[in-house]
């Protein structure tokens, strides 16, 4: 078993981190660790027509609860999407400030990789941050065109299940090939392949503090 103790997730938008280590996020909630989860903007600028402006709010706090993540530890800001590379001294501020009151032991956020300019900044600030802290930067293929498999979490098929069914509450991101869940239980099975496991998330280790 492995315990973590008190795990941050950090996601510049609503489904980012369910995206990235759902799965993971399953499996260290099923030891017993503390999951904190900060997401930066819910994204009402791009929200699909038809659909309310806070629909990404909602459905934030829908597919954390599924996956077991209490009401208190689900945090949201409000940034303008895109725009993070503006208000880079407001989101470091609040970094810090998660930073003393929770105090994690390991932190999980984009990779050094992301293209994503909001993916960019949140890794870039979350590293000043977090730098005593153990991070890894997590696997989205859709925005990376190099990705470094140095770390991996096994998993179990109810694992990446779960994973599937908490973005099945993101009603307004079903049409994205990368909602999918063959795509979603495909890349768990190359990442597990790579370790002689069935499934798997992989993560870029960006800093180890043990």
């Amino acid at each position: 078993m492995l315990q973590e103790g008190i795990v941050l997730v950090l996601a510049p938008h609503t489904d980012d981190g369910e995206l990235g280590c759902g799965g993971t996020i399953s499996r260290l909630l099923e030891e017993g660790n503390k999951v904190f989860y900060l997401a930066f903007s819910i994204c009402e600028e791009s929200v699909p027509e038809g659909f309310p402006k806070n629909a990404l709010e909602t459905e934030v706090k829908k597919a954390t609860a599924f996956l077991g993540i209490p009401a208190e530890n689900l945090i949201l800001k409000k940034y303008p999407v895109r725009m993070f590379q503006k208000y880079r001294q407001e989101i470091l501020e609040d970094l810090v400030k998660i930073r003393g009151e929770v105090n994690p032991s390991t932190i999980f956020m984009p990779s050094s990789r992301s293209l994503h300019q909001d993916h960019k900044t949140i890794y870039e600030e979350g590293m000043r941050a977090f730098k005593h802290y153990t991070c890894y930067g997590y696997d989205l293929p859709w925005d990376t065109i190099n990705f470094s498999t140095t770390a991996f979490y096994k998993l179990d098929e109810k694992h990446i299940v779960k994973k599937c069914e908490a973005l099945k509450y993101y009603e307004t991101q079903n049409f994205r090939t990368y909602c999918d869940t063959d795509f979603i239980m495909g890349l768990a099975r190359v990442r597990g392949a790579q370790i002689a496991v069935k499934y798997a998330e992989a993560f870029e280790l960006l800093r180890s503090v043990k």
